[in-house]
């Protein structure tokens, strides 16, 4: 128990001590040890750096989950499910949830209805852009938010650690100094100015023995300011390293940064192509509500209609041969004339909806062109002997 009170009471001295320092030197009234050039820029570096890193996880934060309520409550849960190691249950996107909502007003309206079926076609599209959106919050979480939120947790952390460290040992030199200053002033003091005017014993053992006391506190002084200054050289060091691993947070970061970019290309490629799709089978419900047969009001299934090429014609027979029509079509599109082949390289995996059109692998070649008419959104793929169209978005053109 001494010792525990003794130890509190020095630490409360060291304390006093350094904040009179720190005080003085705000003041002007006494002398600061400066830093290496090197090392304050190391500093101010790593300082913009934590600056910029705060700013661009809130904000990225807020463009992934706009509502600061869901935000709010977003990370509260995150943080209780990993105290409680624990996997973090997959909620529904706003987009899936409006879907979802779609799906039962469908149901409740009469799918049969124009209205239901409609609302079944655009209901399946928003479950398809909440699972788009879905997955491009998990992978920016993985590989662009969760790097910069362990940079400010773990490294930072770690740097402002050593840095105050570093400033504690700067503040004890400092003392150090001072304390060696007023010991030698106190000592040349009674060096140039002797007592000889006593001629008692006495009082030459006593300026004798002053004297030995103002040089024993000289040196004593003089190791205490050894020790400081080798404290303080070995922390600046230590710091000096920590900090220049700033680069290397600059490097991941930047990795990180095009993982999220590479993302974000991604979801609105998905987006753009599930819309496009989605004005297709729009139009089809429109121009089917226009026909003069009473069940050609209803929109086909988005899933099961595998995406016809085009609306049927008024009063038509299902047939073998009426079957093969977008087959057909699409050759009578590939023998116009052609302009601008090119080689292109496939972006993302894409399933054709129908015979008009081809299946991609992702990272394969094919050479594309276009025709006279077409839609620009569009080109016409051939991977040997095979032709059909394909999406521009998931492409590459190729020089």
């Amino acid at each position: 128990m001494d010792f525990n009170v003794k130890k509190l009471a020095s630490g409360a001295g060291v304390f006093f001590t350094r904040a009179v320092q720190f005080t003085e030197e705000k003041l002007g009234q006494a002398e600061k040890t400066e830093l290496d050039p090197h090392l304050e820029n190391l500093i101010t570096r790593a300082d913009s750096t934590k600056n910029w890193t705060e700013k661009i996880l809130r904000q990225t934060e807020v463009l992934l989950q706009p509502n600061p309520m869901d935000h709010t409550g977003a990370r509260i849960e995150e943080f209780i499910y990993d105290k409680l190691d624990k996997k973090l249950p997959s909620r529904m996107t706003n987009p899936e949830l409006l879907g979802q909502y779609m799906l039962e007003a469908a149901n409740d309206f009469g799918p049969g209805t124009p209205y239901g079926s409609t609302l079944i076609t655009v209901g399946e599209y928003q479950k398809r852009l909440g699972g788009a959106e879905r997955e491009l919050l998990q992978t920016s979480a993985a590989t662009f938010l969760t790097p910069l939120r362990n940079f400010l947790e773990g490294d930072w952390r770690t740097i402002s650690k050593e840095r105050r460290l570093m400033e504690n040992r700067r503040l004890d030199l400092d003392i150090c100094k001072a304390r060696l200053k007023k010991a030698k002033q106190a000592e040349a003091k009674a060096a140039a100015a002797p007592d000889f005017q006593e001629t008692r014993p006495r009082n030459y053992v006593l300026s004798a023995s002053a004297s030995a006391l103002l040089s024993e506190e000289v040196d004593k002084a003089e190791h205490e300011l050894r020790v400081a200054q080798t404290e303080f050289d070995r922390q600046a060091e230590v710091t000096r390293l920590l900090l220049e691993g700033i680069s290397s947070t600059h490097l991941n970061h930047l990795r990180c940064l095009q993982d999220f970019a590479e993302a974000q290309a991604t979801y609105y490629a998905q987006c753009h192509h599930y819309m496009q799709e989605l004005q297709r089978e729009l139009n089809k419900c429109a121009n089917a509500a226009s026909t003069p047969h009473p069940t050609a009001a209803v929109c086909p299934d988005p899933v099961s209609s595998a995406f016809l090429s085009g609306p049927s014609s008024p009063g038509a027979t299902v047939s073998s041969s009426s079957s093969q029509r977008p087959s057909t079509l699409a050759m009578e599109q590939t023998q116009l004339p052609v302009t601008g082949t090119r080689k292109a390289k496939v972006l993302y995996d894409y399933d054709a909806h129908d015979a008009s059109e081809l299946s991609l692998l992702a990272d394969e070649l094919i050479t594309v062109h276009t025709v006279p008419g077409m839609d620009p959104d569009w080109l016409i793929g051939e991977r040997g002997n095979q032709k059909g169209k394909v999406p521009v978005t998931y492409l590459e053109l190729l020089s």
